[in-house]
């Protein structure tokens, strides 16, 4: 299953457009090419896979809009096949830093996926080496003063 199709991407970035990037035939034909379409989209699935892959369980049972967006700016992208315009450059950098923030967890989707491990406890726990000097060991230690060696005269 494809995190987007042929006809979400006609409605969001219009036929005519698509047909300028699909169709690739020495003898131009005027429609989208679903082979070229299809190829496009799977890529941006692959990405999309790639990301996900490491903390979400795929394939996802149900695909989250957010996903179905990044799948076609991805695609879109992958349409290009010389230099896209600096929208198109922004979305795409815009989408992949989205699915590195959904692959660390900052961004999270509604889907099953792998909870990070816990170590079962709610709190934190903290040790430190042993106190020195405490209540009871200033207690034991005696205080004893210096005694200093007397003061020799000596004559001159």
């Amino acid at each position: 299953m494809t995190y987007a199709t042929q006809q979400q991407m006609a409605t969001r970035f219009g036929e005519a457009q698509l047909v300028l990037l699909t169709d690739r035939a020495s003898v131009a034909t005027g429609v989208i090419d679903a082979a070229v379409m299809a190829r496009a989209l799977s890529d941006a699935d692959a990405v999309i896979d790639g990301y996900l892959g490491a903390r979400y369980t795929l394939p996802l049972a149900e695909i989250p809009p957010l996903i179905t967006d990044l799948a076609q700016v991805i695609a879109y992208w992958k349409l290009h096949i010389s230099e896209p315009d600096a929208k198109t450059r922004t979305d795409y950098e815009q989408a992949v830093k989205m699915l590195k923030d959904i692959a660390n967890g900052t961004i999270r989707i509604p889907a099953a996926g792998i909870e990070p491990a816990t170590s079962g406890a709610s709190g934190v726990m903290t040790t430190d080496r042993d106190r020195p000097f405490t209540r009871l060991s200033r207690e034991t230690i005696a205080w004893q003063p210096t005694k200093r060696p007397a003061a020799t005269q000596t004559s001159r």
